[in-house]
């Protein structure tokens, strides 16, 4: 861990955040734009062992987890409504999720000791052109949805997963 307490890398440049666009032929969202714009990545600790890629190291969920995306596909999940699936906060059940989704998802940490993972979702973009997260994770039942990467950080800082 930095002696400062910062687990941030230094700023993505412009040129770097557009070459990760490009070699994934994609555009992220606001907010995670804004994120690689003031830290590369994020580092893990000794009391946390989730780490935020560098746009480097950011890629499609399918590249490194085909065999995960078949397990959850494989398990038979009736459609999901709107109504269940549109639902964020403390009323949110973690349970309703659209493993579909694992197939386009945008992996932006590595998996933690626990098999947790951040995803963002490129299949349900807010008016402001944030993209759904996710907190996946092998002891959960489903995964967490935020309605953007800025209230996934949110979430996780409040619960003190990391320094600030």
């Amino acid at each position: 861990m930095v002696k400062s307490g910062w687990l941030g890398y230094p700023a993505a440049s412009e040129a770097q955040i557009a070459e990760a666009e490009t070699r994934l032929n994609t555009r992220f969202p606001p907010s995670y734009r804004a994120f690689l714009a003031v830290s590369n990545g994020w580092r893990n600790s000794d009391w946390t062992e989730m780490h935020l890629y560098s746009t480097s190291e950011i890629d499609w969920f399918a590249s490194r987890n085909q065999e995960w995306i078949s397990t959850w596909q494989s398990a038979g999940q009736s459609p999901l409504l709107d109504e269940k699936y549109f639902v964020y906060g403390a009323d949110q059940d973690c349970i309703h999720l659209r493993p579909e989704y694992l197939s386009t998802a945008l992996e932006i940490s590595s998996g933690s000791g626990d098999g947790d993972i951040f995803l963002l979702i490129p299949q349900v973009v807010s008016e402001t052109g944030e993209w759904e997260a996710w907190h996946l994770g092998n002891k959960l039942p489903g995964a967490y949805r935020y309605r953007s990467f800025y209230e996934l950080m949110e979430k996780i800082t409040d619960q003190g997963c990391f320094i600030l």
